[in-house]
């Protein structure tokens, strides 16, 4: 009798979303995602995959979601259920681009530099693992050859918390002061990215349009060129303004903006949310790390979409050299200064949970009170999670 009323209990909870289910992890463990070697760490709530190359994370789930859906892009799952072959490069999910943001000089590339920077192609050595008490933390660590810097990531998860932690550190090995390029390029994809059901929200105001390079892409603009906008409004190629938040119905374009965080927000956010899933990603960063976040919109027709969330030092992913000269846009600086022989650091919160019916936007996201509290105003609707670390 009492075994048949522990096992009713343990199936009444595991009925309840965001309830805990199943073993929590000793420690990080190893795995394998799409043929790359990696680490699982789980909590109650979340696991995620972080690969050794690049300690990217590759893979996030809810850990009672039967889907098992991840928001994040994964290019070779795409590119197999497509029937192609997935191209060569490192990225996927959301990977670090230090030091530098987007494509090399002629120069750097002669030199071995590739696009994106070091940091994401260098394979991670584990400097801690550990699991103390109710919180469980990974430390891996790079030495980036071409740029002479070593960066350094730690993830820590809390139980019955559906947050991811992360703090990096970046230390120059040179005896002089040099500007830093530094991205998170944070990607979602589909099937969790869909036309009209996945929308995109943020702390931000101004946004500005990329140049249309004489370069054909895959896809043709939606947007007009190098056009100054207020978020979410941007102007189209034929005169027209569109909503950016989600993807088009019938998706077909390619295109980039970058938007200015909030100014006079000491924490700033990008989310994306599934409507229909009811899933809800999102990032909490400072606006003095990360001020700004570039959109990159990959809407072919085959639905195989990716989009951008990417947060930091600069704009535009363009070549240093462009970044430098140019200095700033709208008064805000597009590099941060890494001094000689010294470190620079950043923390930002990854989060990923479930949200109530009729949750269909979000307006503000803030943490307080060992609290992460996330907003639809229109909807009179809030989700509040616990976020116990202070970063």
């Amino acid at each position: 009798m009492m075994t048949r009323i522990r096992l009713a209990a343990i199936l009444a909870l595991a009925s309840f979303p965001g309830l805990a289910v199943g073993p929590q992890s000793a420690g990080p463990q190893a795995t394998t995602f799409e043929e790359r070697p990696g680490l699982l760490l789980a909590n109650d709530r979340i696991e995620v995959t972080v690969l050794t190359q690049g300690a990217t994370i590759a893979n996030l789930v809810l850990r009672d979601d039967p889907e098992r859906l991840s928001p994040l892009w994964n290019p070779v799952r795409m590119a197999r259920e497509a029937g192609r072959r997935a191209g060569g490069g490192a990225g996927m999910g959301h990977f670090v681009c230090v030091d530098g943001f987007g494509p090399v000089s002629p120069e750097e590339q002669a030199a071995g530099l590739q696009g994106h920077g070091e940091a994401h192609r260098q394979n991670y050595e584990t400097r801690a693992s550990s699991r103390e008490r109710n919180a469980l933390r990974l430390t891996l660590a790079a030495e980036l050859p071409i740029v002479r810097e070593s960066f350094t990531r730690t993830f820590s998860l809390v139980d019955g918390e559906n947050v991811i932690y992360v703090e990096s550190e970046l230390e120059s090995l040179l005896a002089f002061d040099r500007p830093s390029c530094w991205a998170e390029h944070a990607t979602i994809g589909a099937p969790f990215l869909e036309p009209r059901k996945t929308v995109v929200d943020m702390s931000a105001r101004r946004g500005k349009t990329r140049t249309h390079y004489e370069k054909p892409g895959p896809q043709p603009h939606r947007l007009a060129s190098f056009r100054d906008f207020t978020w979410p409004e941007a102007p189209t190629v034929d005169g027209r303004t569109v909503d950016l938040r989600a993807a088009p119905e019938n998706p077909n374009s390619l295109d980039h903006t970058a938007c200015l965080m909030d100014p006079d927000r000491k924490l700033v956010w990008v989310t994306a949310l599934h409507t229909e899933k009811r899933l809800l990603l999102g990032y909490l960063f400072k606006r003095e790390e990360y001020p700004w976040l570039q959109t990159w919109e990959q809407y072919p027709p085959d639905l195989k979409m990716a989009r951008g969330l990417e947060f930091g030092t600069q704009a535009f992913d363009v070549p240093r050299r462009e970044v430098i000269s140019t200095g700033t846009l709208f008064d805000t600086p597009l590099f941060r200064w890494l001094p000689a022989k010294a470190k620079i650091r950043t923390a930002f919160v990854l989060f990923y949970t479930r949200v109530p019916e009729g949750f269909a936007r979000v307006d503000d996201v803030t943490l307080e009170g060992g609290r992460i509290v996330i907003k639809d105003r229109r909807a009179g609707r809030e989700v509040a999670l616990a976020a116990s670390r202070s970063w």
